[in-house]
């Protein structure tokens, strides 16, 4: 797209365009159609179709900017202090964002096919964003060099992620303390477990 319609309030920005298919996805979660994402912004399908290609990529690019928003959202309220505890701290304070976030509930009332694929996919668009930020969060166990300078760390990403997912995507716990305590502990343990040759305790 061109930088014309990357800034502002209009309706043929990339921002307005993408948060209106946020708002909508909260609620139809995938099947939330092209048609009503351009009625939504007040522009045509055509626009969408020309500069997106497909309802799939407004999807998915509304799936990122959530996911982002959880590790932000995460950052608030349980910041990470660089230590495997903190780390563990925060991841789990995402997975539980992630959970409890309409979205996530939408997709899987809207697309359970799709939904549980997710919970079992070895690579995907969105597993890359999470490793990503999982990899930026466990730079500070290892201050020189980073995560890709010591490979039993550069292992721990993915592996966090693939415990991360049972307990994140499991919507159906949400308003159930318990249920929900055990997936945030059982989650927090694993995270410990997996960090423990970095230490697992605060300064």
């Amino acid at each position: 797209m061109t930088s014309r319609f990357a800034y502002g309030h209009n309706p043929h920005s990339t921002a307005h365009v993408i948060s209106t298919t946020r708002a909508l996805m909260r609620t139809d979660g995938l099947d939330v159609p092209l048609a009503s994402i351009a009625r939504h912004c007040g522009i045509t399908r055509n626009f969408l179709y020309s500069n997106w290609k497909s309802v799939s990529a407004l999807h998915l690019h509304a799936l990122r900017t959530e996911l982002a928003e959880a590790f932000n959202t995460a950052a608030h309220a349980r910041p990470s202090d660089g230590t495997a505890r903190g780390i563990a701290g925060h991841l789990t304070e995402v997975v539980r964002v992630v959970r409890r976030h309409p979205t996530t509930a939408a997709v899987a009332r809207s697309s359970p096919e799709a939904f549980r694929s997710a919970q079992s996919a070895t690579e995907a668009p969105l597993m890359q964003v999470a490793t990503e930020r999982i990899s930026d969060l466990l730079h500070p166990l290892y201050p020189h060099g980073g995560v890709w300078s010591d490979p039993a760390l550069a292992s721990r990403p993915w592996k966090i992620l693939w415990v991360a997912r049972p307990a994140a995507l499991c919507y159906e716990a949400v308003g159930d303390q318990d249920r929900e305590t055990t997936l945030d502990t059982a989650f927090t343990e694993l995270t410990l477990d997996l960090l423990a040759p970095w230490g697992t305790t605060t300064p």
